[in-house]
């Protein structure tokens, strides 16, 4: 988090101080819609840990289903970073696609991994956000932390309320990913705090070639709708 926004959450500013802050998040916005705009195919947001390595389940995996969206023609849009976001992008080079990284200015500098064709570096956590929905037409989610959790569940949200169309949202690793489907089913179904469909947003796969699928044969379905639906998706999705 920038200086700038912890001195904004945590005192009280001036009302000129606020409306220069907001300033500069709108001058953001701005400038990531620019960037999204630019992206000159459909696209996909993949994301998951910055902490794993070459050699382990999520990197492999992630370079390689970043390597067949991009051998479809398709955009691989991550967090700009190392781990998982590096493997993507990787990927997506070497099959040929448009290798995208949306980064993140913080108090220990994550720097851009060495994959990317399109990249712009955020100070704002809600403006990037809002761009990795804005670029996608599907989710793929990694294993990862506190972040990937919340871009996880932040997308759900905004399928759930209809904020954005509904995108497929796959879950890459049963293993990992099975405890919360759990708890999700045996705990927040009964108290009635989700509904059946909500379950029904996610999908879970260990197959790079079936999370590519997945993503893909929404966006040919959905193509019979309308003549352009990337188009129409980041329309809905401003």
């Amino acid at each position: 988090m920038s200086t700038n926004d912890r001195r904004m959450l945590q005192a009280h500013w001036s009302l000129e101080e606020e409306r220069e802050h907001a300033r500069r998040i709108g001058d953001e916005f701005l400038e990531g819609f620019e960037k999204v705009d630019s992206i000159d195919r459909p696209a996909v947001s993949i994301f998951g840990s910055a902490r794993v390595r070459e050699g382990s389940f999520a990197y492999d995996n992630a370079r390689e289903t970043g390597k067949l969206f991009g051998e479809s023609g398709w955009a691989v849009v991550t967090g700009g970073g190392p781990g998982v976001m590096e493997a993507a992008n990787r990927g997506c080079k070497e099959g040929g696609g448009l290798s995208v990284g949306f980064n993140i200015v913080l108090p220990h500098e994550q720097g851009s991994n060495g994959y990317i064709d399109l990249g712009y570096t955020f100070n704002h956590f809600y403006a990037r956000k809002t761009m990795f929905v804005k670029a996608a037409e599907g989710f793929v989610v990694f294993p990862g932390g506190f972040g990937t959790a919340d871009e996880l569940f932040e997308s759900l949200t905004l399928i759930q309320t209809g904020k954005v169309l509904n995108f497929p949202v796959i879950l890459f690793g049963t293993d990992y990913w099975s405890p919360l489907l759990d708890w999700v089913r045996d705990r927040a179904l009964p108290a009635g705090t989700v509904s059946p469909e909500d379950i029904e947003l996610l999908t879970v796969t260990d197959e790079p070639a079936f999370a590519v699928k997945c993503v893909i044969d929404r966006y040919v379905d959905r193509a019979s709708e309308t003549d352009s639906p990337h188009e129409a998706h980041k329309a809905d999705a401003q």
